[in-house]
């Protein structure tokens, strides 16, 4: 209920008359059963520009923290992010990474369509960076479609930094379901995990337009070129 007053009648409403935003591939998105939703990563606003223009609801995985604050600014958080399909997850512990993908198939196995970002972060720049491979290992565990999403122009709205939010055009494009069912039986193959992740990786390349950087945006931002394979937890929300 909160969902679609918030879409429809509080949220929803401003955003389409402030942004104007535009959709293109909506009939990839299918009438019934789950898929993983893989977007590019820009800006903060990606996770609302998204579910905006989507005709079914998309869960994403939020930090637990958005969910717990006390007093009533930590109600009303509470309310906001249940309310815009998300789904509470604790990445404090050791097996944080694990517990989300945990929680991701159990989503699935419901039937929902779940919206996770490869890059695991924002790109700090407006290129596309090297995705971790828990998307693919998700897909290749639970045989569901990967859906592409590509935004383009949330950076231009609310650009990293102190937030605000400007009047500048959005795109989102839903590309074609990626099928991996070639690849049935080979979870937990590194090669495979990172040629489905390269696949999906190219496949926003394509819809977006960004550059292609091959390094990873989370490692960059702290001032590194790498990190290991094993921060596989894909961050949905704003870093």
């Amino acid at each position: 209920m909160f969902y679609w007053l918030l879409k429809y009648v509080l949220v929803g409403p401003f955003m389409h008359m402030y942004n104007r935003p535009e959709v293109e591939g909506v009939e990839h998105i299918p009438a019934d059963g789950p898929a993983i939703l893989a977007g590019n990563h820009l800006s903060f606003t990606d996770w609302l520009f998204t579910p905006l223009l989507s005709p079914r609801r998309i869960t994403y995985l939020a930090k637990s923290e958005y969910f717990t604050t006390p007093g009533v600014k930590g109600r009303l958080q509470k309310f906001f992010f249940a309310g815009t399909g998300q789904y509470p997850i604790d990445r404090s512990g050791a097996s944080a990474a694990e517990d989300a993908l945990n929680t991701a198939r159990k989503l699935l196995a419901e039937g929902r369509l779940v919206g996770l970002y490869p890059e695991g972060t924002r790109s700090p720049d407006g290129r596309l960076y090297k995705g971790k491979t828990g998307v693919a290992r998700l897909a290749l565990e639970t045989g569901v479609p990967v859906i592409p999403v590509a935004l383009i122009g949330t950076n231009e709205v609310c650009p990293p930094g102190p937030f605000r939010w400007r009047r500048k055009k959005v795109i989102v494009k839903f590309g074609k379901p990626i099928d991996f069912s070639r690849y049935e039986g080979m979870s937990g193959n590194r090669f495979v995990e990172r040629a489905v992740t390269d696949e999906i990786i190219y496949e926003l390349m394509q819809l977006s337009g960004q550059e292609y950087v091959d390094v990873y945006a989370h490692g960059l931002r702290k001032g590194a070129t790498d990190e290991p394979e094993a921060a596989r937890i894909p961050e949905t929300l704003a870093s």
